[in-house]
C-alpha cells in the first residue's frame, strides 16, 4: 500500500508510512507559514488510501477539503507550479467525502451524549471536584441507577441532586454523609456548563463512535469536520467533549497493535488553544490517549504555532514531525527554535536552527518513522500541494454536503423522553395530589359524623397526656444522666395527635396508614 507523500529534499521523496502513522504527530510553524495547507494534503491523502480522519476547524477554513481546488482558485498557480516541481505528473483538483458536525448543530450534525455515558468519573475531573464533592457525585449516579431514574441531560442531574440533598439523612446511612455545601458546588459547576452550551451537547440521540469510522462507496475514508470556532470560546465545553471522545475510543476500539494502516486518525489544529488554561484532567487524559491508543490503530497529530504549546509528556510521544518556520522575535521564540532542533534526528549537512528561521512559505523541516520505528534524519521538504480546495465552504455548499451525509437524519433531532428530572417531578406532583385528596376526604369525614370525631379528638387527647407525660419523664432522665433528648414534650405529644387522629380518620375512609402519615407530616413540621 502506498505511503503518503510529503514532499522532496532536493531529490529524495519524504513520505510518512502508513505502517507508522499510529504513532502520532506534530505540524508546527507560524502564521502564514503553511500548515493548513500541510494538515490539508496528508488528511486527503490518508482519505485517498480509505483511513477515516477527524479534524477539528477551529478557524472555518478546513471545510474546503469537502470541494475541489480551481484553476480560478487565487492561489491556484502556486500550487500547480508546486506539484510540477516536485514532478508530481498526476497532479489534478479533487474533492474528499466528508461529514460536518457541530456540537450546537449549527453548522454540522449535532454531537451529543448522556449524562450516563459522561459518568461520574470524568464529571468530576472536569469540574476539578474534591474527594468528599467526588463521593456525593458518584452517591447520586447510584441514587438514580437504584431507582430507575435516566440521567441523560444536566437537568436530570440537578434534580438527581436536588433529591439526594432532600433525602441526605436516609441515604447518608446507607452511602455516607450528603453535605449541602457539596451540593451547592457541584450545581454551581454544572450551572457554568450550561452557560457555555453544555446543555446541547448532553441529550438522545447519543453519539455512536462508529460513525466517525467510514468510507464512502469509493472505499475513501470519511473526513469528519468538526466545526469549533463558536466551540473554542467556551473551553469547559470543548474539554468535555474532548474527555468523552477520547474516553470512548478507549472503550469502543478493540487492541490492533500495528495495523498496516491506521483506523482513524486525529488532527487538532490551533492545539495551543486546547491547552490553554486546560484543566489538569485534559493534561491527564490526552496524555494517556497519546501513550495508549496507538494500539488501538488510531493516530494523533496536534497542529500549532509554537512546538513548546504542546506539553513536554505528550511532545516527548509524537514520532512524526513537520516542522514550519518559526521566527525569532522574542526570547520564547528563540527558546521554541532550540526546542524544536533538539527533537529532531542530527543531519550533519544541515543547521537546523538556523533553517527553521530561513524556511519559505511551503518548505518544512520534516522527520518521520522508519519502518524499524527509528526517526528519519531532518530534511528540508518542500511539501506537496493540497488537491481539494484551500479556504472555507459557502452555506450553500454545506448545505449540499449535509444532504448527502450518510448520517442525515439521524442526529438532527433532538429526543426528549422521560428521564429523572420528568419522573421526580411526577412524583412530586402525585404526592401533592395524595395530600389534597387525603385531605378533603378528612373534612368530609367530619362533616358526616361529628359525634364520632369528637371521640377522635379525646381519644388523641389521652394518647397527647400519655406522651407528654412520658417525654417528661424522658426528659428528666435523660438531664439526671448527662444525655440530650432530642425530642421534646410538646413534640411527641404532636406527633401523639397527629397520630391519634389520622389512625381514627383513617379508619373512616380506608385509610388504615394515614396515622403514620399524619405522625411524620406534622413531625416534620415541628423540626
Amino acid at each position: 500500500m502506498d505511503d503518503i507523500f510529503l514532499g522532496k529534499a532536493g531529490d529524495l521523496p519524504q513520505v510518512l508510512r502508513l505502517s507508522r502513522s499510529n504513532r502520532h504527530g506534530l505540524i508546527a510553524g507560524a502564521t502564514g507559514t503553511g500548515k493548513t495547507v500541510t494538515l490539508q494534503t496528508i488528511a486527503e491523502q490518508f482519505s485517498a488510501r480509505g483511513v477515516p480522519v477527524f479534524m477539528a476547524d477551529v478557524k472555518g477554513d478546513l471545510s474546503g477539503i469537502s470541494m475541489a481546488g480551481s484553476h480560478d482558485f487565487k492561489h491556484a498557480d502556486s500550487l500547480e507550479q508546486r506539484a510540477k516541481d516536485l514532478g508530481i505528473t498526476d497532479y489534478a483538483y479533487a474533492d474528499n467525502p466528508a461529514i460536518f458536525w457541530d456540537l450546537y448543530g449549527e453548522m454540522g450534525h449535532p454531537i451529543r451524549t448522556t449524562i450516563s455515558e459522561m459518568g461520574p468519573l470524568l464529571l468530576s475531573r472536569l469540574m476539578g471536584l474534591n474527594e468528599t464533592q467526588e463521593g456525593v457525585l458518584n452517591i447520586a449516579f447510584r441514587y438514580a441507577d437504584e431507582q430507575g431514574l435516566l440521567l441523560i441531560d444536566l437537568e436530570d442531574l440537578q434534580a438527581v441532586l436536588m433529591a439526594c440533598a432532600q433525602n441526605a439523612s436516609e441515604l447518608g446511612i446507607k452511602y455516607g454523609n450528603i453535605s449541602k455545601a457539596s451540593v451547592g458546588t457541584i450545581q454551581r459547576q454544572l450551572l457554568a456548563f450550561e452557560s457555555q452550551g453544555a446543555d446541547k451537547f448532553f441529550g438522545e440521540p447519543a453519539f455512536e463512535i462508529a460513525d466517525f469510522i467510514r468510507n464512502d462507496e469509493q472505499g475513501r475514508g470519511y473526513v469528519n469536520i468538526l466545526a469549533a470556532e463558536k466551540l473554542m470560546q467556551s473551553p469547559k465545553l470543548y474539554a468535555t467533549f474532548l474527555l468523552w471522545l477520547l474516553s470512548e475510543l478507549f472503550e469502543a476500539l478493540p487492541e490492533v497493535g500495528d495495523p498496516e494502516k491506521p483506523v482513524l486518525v486525529f488532527f487538532f489544529d490551533e492545539a495551543h488553544l486546547l491547552f490553554d488554561d486546560a484543566p489538569q484532567a485534559l493534561f491527564d487524559k490526552v496524555e494517556q490517549v497519546v501513550r495508549l491508543i496507538r494500539s488501538k490503530g488510531v493516530g494523533v497529530y496536534f497542529i500549532t504555532q509554537n512546538p513548546i504549546d504542546i506539553p513536554e509528556k505528550i511532545a516527548g510521544q509524537l514520532g512524526n514531525r513537520v516542522q514550519h518556520a518559526l521566527r525569532a522575535f522574542t526570547p520564547r521564540d528563540q527558546r521554541a527554535i532550540r526546542a524544536a532542533a533538539e527533537t529532531f534526528r542530527i543531519n550533519k549537512d544541515l543547521n537546523v536552527e538556523q533553517v527553521i528561521t530561513e524556511l519559505k512559505v511551503g518548505e518544512a523541516l520534516v522527520s518521520t518513522l522508519e519502518e524499524d520505528g527509528s526517526p528519519s534524519v531532518v530534511q528540508r521538504t518542500l511539501i506537496a500541494p493540497p488537491r481539494s480546495r484551500l479556504g472555507p465552504v459557502t452555506p450553500k455548499e454545506r448545505a449540499i454536503v449535509q444532504s448527502i451525509s450518510p448520517v442525515d437524519g439521524k442526529y438532527d433531532t433532538k429526543i426528549d423522553r422521560d428521564s429523572a428530572a420528568e419522573v421526580l417531578a411526577a412524583k412530586t406532583a402525585d404526592a401533592a395530589a395524595v395530600a389534597q385528596a387525603v385531605e378533603e376526604k378528612g373534612v368530609e369525614a367530619v362533616r358526616a359524623e361529628p359525634r364520632r370525631t369528637q371521640t377522635m379528638w379525646e381519644r388523641a387527647g389521652k394518647a397527647a397526656a400519655g406522651a407528654v407525660a412520658s417525654s417528661a419523664g424522658a426528659l428528666v432522665a435523660a438531664q439526671i444522666s448527662g444525655r440530650t433528648s432530642r425530642a421534646s414534650p410538646t413534640r411527641s405529644a404532636a406527633g401523639a395527635i397527629a397520630g391519634s387522629l389520622g389512625t381514627e380518620l383513617g379508619k373512616s375512609i380506608g385509610f388504615p396508614g394515614l396515622g403514620r402519615f399524619a405522625r411524620g407530616l406534622l413531625g416534620g413540621l415541628m423540626r
